[in-house]
């Protein structure tokens, strides 16, 4: 026909804007450059090996993190427990922590899949897939290392879990101890079932998928980055506690996660049509949900945004414990004193969501279509010391006053 390689070549340059990214060789490389070295870095096999190889019995003994990255800690709790209860305040917090880090990754799995989806029919996005399976097969091997040294942990201190829970569903409230009830739950789990299938068909909406983990991942690297200092400061690495080693293998895959989660949400959502309207709502209230879900801060855990009263039980059970084998009114005065009262540990907790708000503002600046309310973090920024302690006198009265049995066999809503 005539119709010649260069004139078939010329003739899709002329085309009206295809989403592409190979037009924006600037944004293409960072992200080899951040897959490669994902690649070359990828710290799933130690990962592996160092929890196939724990034993509580081995490190029992010794700090995992920090001390102030201890259960309740600069609270009365903390300031009365002795050096072997404060062990295991330290290595607790590990517990809980990592517990959390499971929901919220068993989530980020499935969104990943569903994003890159959404980003299938476009041209040259494979790289961007294959990133995100990468970064899935990790995220398992992280839930796999958290959930085996967790439970033996737990099993060893109580018998039963406390802060642990069976496998879970990525539509479940990703908050372990939230603000919540069966009809929020419900709700929750509408939510993310909606995005997950209109994200799967929508490269926008894939694409923004990632300035919501992008948010929630920087409040982790954040508190993250001071856990696998621990380890990186050891005086003895190759002998140092297997969950400190886990901690800094965790940050080191997790930081190119976050570098991926910036460059789709800053940089290669720009190489697609702008939003429409739909979707710039949906973006939003994507961004309004991560807001609602890190209202709350933590006396217990400093760095997780556990609304605390959903906590009280597992904190009585800790109490009640052979650890600290206090009787039942020596169990609620310790709670009422650490929950409702002000102390070094609450101060903590609260300056370090101010730090989180204060990232997240400087996150979301690039973020064009962002709401003015969600880059400004309005919703967050309106929690406080005063009304943290104000909802801890009110929930702490119902659960002094409730039943015994009602506490050791509350619902966590997890």
């Amino acid at each position: 026909m005539g119709f010649s390689l260069t004139k078939l070549h010329k003739y899709m340059l002329n085309e009206p804007k295809t989403n592409t990214l190979l037009e924006n060789q600037k944004v293409y490389r960072k992200l080899q450059i951040n897959y490669t070295r994902n690649q070359q870095q990828d710290h799933t096999q130690l990962l592996d090996q160092a929890a196939t190889s724990f034993k509580y019995e081995d490190c029992k003994n010794e700090y995992w993190n920090p001390e102030e990255f201890s259960l309740l800690y600069g609270t009365p709790l903390w300031e009365q427990s002795s050096s072997s209860q404060r062990l295991i305040l330290n290595q607790l917090y590990w517990v809980a922590y990592y517990s959390q880090i499971i929901s919220a990754e068993i989530a980020t799995i499935f969104f990943n899949q569903t994003s890159a989806a959404g980003l299938y029919a476009q041209e040259d996005f494979r790289l961007v897939c294959d990133m995100l399976d990468l970064e899935s097969i990790q995220e398992r091997a992280h839930i796999s290392a958290f959930k085996n040294i967790s439970t033996q942990v737990e099993t060893a201190l109580f018998g039963k879990r406390i802060f642990t829970y069976p496998m879970r569903s990525p539509f479940t409230e990703t908050m372990v101890f939230a603000d919540t009830n069966a009809l929020k739950r419900w709700w929750k789990k509408i939510q993310l079932q909606f995005f997950g299938l209109i994200s799967s068909d929508n490269a926008f909406l894939a694409c923004q998928y990632f300035t919501v983990r992008g948010v929630r991942t920087l409040n982790g690297k954040l508190v993250q980055h001071k856990l696998s200092n621990y380890y990186q400061k050891h005086p003895d690495q190759d002998n140092a506690p297997i969950p400190a080693k886990i901690s800094y293998y965790h940050f080191m895959d997790e930081s190119f996660h976050f570098n991926s989660s910036t460059i789709l949400s800053h940089e290669v959502v720009k190489c697609l049509k702008p939003p429409t309207a739909f979707e710039n709502l949906v973006a939003n209230l994507g961004i309004k949900g991560c807001q609602k879900d890190h209202y709350n801060f933590s006396v217990a855990i400093n760095g997780i945004f556990w609304y605390d009263p959903a906590l009280y039980s597992a904190i009585y059970q800790v109490l009640r414990s052979p650890i600290f084998s206090m009787t039942d009114s020596e169990a609620k005065d310790m709670m009422r004193k650490c929950f409702t009262e002000e102390s070094e540990g609450l101060h903590r907790s609260y300056a370090t969501q101010m730090e989180a708000i204060e990232s997240y503002k400087v996150y979301l600046e690039k973020v064009d279509y962002a709401w003015k309310s969600n880059k400004e973090m309005s919703l967050m920024s309106a929690n406080s010391i005063p009304k943290y302690l104000e909802t801890q006198n009110k929930a702490f009265t119902s659960f002094d006053q409730g039943n015994l049995e009602d506490k050791l066999t509350t619902d966590k809503h997890r």
